[in-house]
Parts: structure tokens; C-alpha cells; sequence
């Protein structure tokens, strides 16, 4: 996989807790990093079928490892207009030199 192929801007968010001047707890969404990734939809590949286990996974993304920086179950990927929760994030065959997102869409809340 070269580079030529990470065309997606991608944003890593994780959502912390901080307390206002009153001491009352909020969470808000805090920017980790921006990266170029691949973005794979699911569909009925070979990879797909070997990656039967993780079901809920809507989409893949392979990048370059970002250092100083764990991707983390639970994390927030934002792709465009799109939100994904990661459900795994793997070294691609433990080099150390790529990473293996898999992420469920989130749909969000109708606020009508």
C-alpha cells in the first residue's frame, strides 16, 4: 500500500471531560491528530469474510502509524461529514509501520 493511495482526510477525536468555572463536568470532543488514510467500505470481499468477527464494522482504514499516538477502541474518527466509532486498531503485521482501522458508522440523532 503506498502513499498514493491514503487520499482520505482523516481526524482522530476522543471525548474527554473537563469542568467548567463552576466545577459542573462536560464532555467535548478534543482534535488528537489529522492523517491521510485508505478508507474501505464493507462489502463481500475476501478481506471482508475473514473479518466476519468484528460484524458491526461498517468501514476499514489503513495509515501510516501516527507516532506518539494510540488509536484506541472507543475513539471518534471523522471522514468527511461521517462519524465512525473505532472497534479495532491493530498493527498490520506487527512492523510497526502501518495501522488497521475498523470502525462502525454512527448514525447520528435525528433532531427534528
Amino acid at each position: 500500500m503506498g502513499l498514493g493511495q491514503m487520499r482520505t482526510a482523516v481526524t482522530l477525536i476522543r471525548t474527554v471531560t473537563e469542568k467548567d468555572n463552576e466545577g459542573f463536568a462536560r464532555k467535548t470532543d478534543k482534535t488528537v491528530a489529522v492523517f491521510r488514510a485508505y478508507r474501505e467500505g464493507r462489502h463481500g470481499s475476501v478481506r471482508w469474510a475473514n473479518l466476519a468477527a468484528f460484524s458491526s464494522a461498517t468501514d476499514l482504514f489503513r495509515t501510516r502509524v501516527l507516532p506518539g499516538i494510540t488509536v484506541s477502541v472507543g475513539d471518534t474518527l471523522l471522514c468527511g461529514e461521517e462519524r465512525f466509532e473505532v472497534t479495532s486498531a491493530e498493527n498490520i503485521k506487527g512492523r510497526g509501520m502501518y495501522l488497521e482501522i475498523l470502525a462502525k458508522k454512527v448514525i447520528p440523532a435525528y433532531a427534528g
